[in-house]
């Protein structure tokens, strides 16, 4: 579903990403773990052509990410058909990024319909039904400055579900919640983990890590420096720099 082929990024002089290759099998949850600075979030953005790579090569679902190849050679696509290739990745941020001045149900149905343009009321009428899903059943017309900020994430990934993604990409979905919020948003994503989603999570919550994922990827200085299964990278990790960091986080 998705692979990174050495992905290259710098920002000014200094490089992110050095050369990351990662594949994310059809169905399959990947944990990626790492200290902050690390690179984590851009190579999530990288793969959501949020960031431009230098180097490197994004696919999913079998379609180049925000380029098309020539003879050897990367050429940016227009923007028009950078978001119908993005309208494959949905994307969870930290901070939930609504918009504050619409509704709820005017958050999930604007992607869909000019993104997608999906008639208003077969995307409303799904909207609801994503509402329930993430227990937000009858909050459609409720603002996000209303809602807790448990509630406004959830509304972010039902937003993303909208979209009707082939990828779901997780930026530390709940760094910014209160303590007593995160297992709300824990729960919905374990549901959408065994309902069958290809989703990729950055975060720090290593109980969910251990829990949902198929894979982890713990990565330093912009590389991929271990993977594996739970098992082997929280209570076997082979590298010291895997093993230093999981004795300060467990």
């Amino acid at each position: 579903m998705c692979r990174v082929v050495d992905v290259r990024k710098c920002f000014g002089s200094q490089e992110i990403l050095r050369g990351v290759s990662l594949e994310v099998k059809t169905g399959e949850v990947v944990c990626i773990l790492g200290p902050s600075g690390s690179g984590k979030t851009t190579l999530l953005r990288c793969i959501n052509h949020l960031e431009k790579i230098d180097s490197g090569q994004v696919w999913v679902a079998g379609r180049l990410v925000g380029y098309r190849e020539h003879k050897g050679r990367l050429h940016e696509l227009p923007e028009n058909e950078i978001a119908l290739r993005r309208a494959d990745i949905g994307m969870v941020f930290q901070k939930f990024n609504l918009f504050a001045h619409m509704t709820v149900l005017e958050n999930l149905a604007l992607a869909p319909v000019l993104v997608r343009r999906q008639k208003r009321g077969i995307v409303e009428a799904r909207a609801k039904e994503l509402l329930e899903r993430v227990g937000l059943a009858g909050k459609g017309d409720s603002y996000p400055s209303q809602l807790s900020g448990g509630q406004q994430q959830r509304v972010a990934i039902a937003r993303a579900l909208a979209m009707e993604p082939k990828l779901l990409l997780f930026d530390e979905p709940t760094s910014a919640l209160d303590p007593e919020l995160v297992s709300e948003v824990l729960n919905v994503m374990k549901q959408l983990a065994g309902d069958g989603y290809t989703m990729i999570v950055v975060t720090h919550e290593i109980g969910f890590a251990r829990e949902a994922a198929d894979s982890i990827v713990f990565m330093d200085d912009g590389v991929v420096v271990e993977q594996g299964s739970p098992h082997e990278v929280i209570f076997n990790p082979k590298q010291e720099r895997t093993q230093a960091f999981l004795s300060k986080v467990l």
